[in-house]
Order: structure tokens, then C-alpha cells, then sequence
């Protein structure tokens, strides 16, 4: 039996691949920050995995 959503760090990893082109086109100024303010995450992949919804990025 399969899960119904991915779990929470697989998901953040393709949340993570789905920036791909935007990171891209950054200078690597930018490119450096985007990448510090991506890892941030990480920190909380052990309590995202006990989260009933996954949300991963809040949109305002």
C-alpha cells in the first residue's frame, strides 16, 4: 500500500526542483542566498514528517 503524499522531505526536495530555473537565472549573489534560504527547511524535516497536510511553501 502506497503512501498519499510524499513525505515531508522528498516533498521539500521537489518543491526544491521545481525552483530549478528560477535559481538559474539569478546572479550568483542571489544564487548563493536563494540557496542559504532553501536549505532552511532541513531544519525541520523531522517535525514536517509528523504535519496531517503538507505545506510546504506559504503563498501570500
Amino acid at each position: 500500500m502506497g503512501r498519499t503524499i510524499p513525505s515531508y522531505r522528498i516533498a521539500s526536495q521537489m518543491e526544491i526542483r521545481k525552483w530549478k530555473p528560477f535559481r538559474k537565472l539569478l546572479d550568483k549573489q542571489d544564487r548563493k542566498k536563494f540557496d542559504e534560504m532553501l536549505s532552511i527547511p532541513r531544519f525541520y524535516n523531522v517535525a514536517g514528517t509528523m504535519a496531517c497536510s503538507l505545506l510546504l511553501i506559504h503563498q501570500f
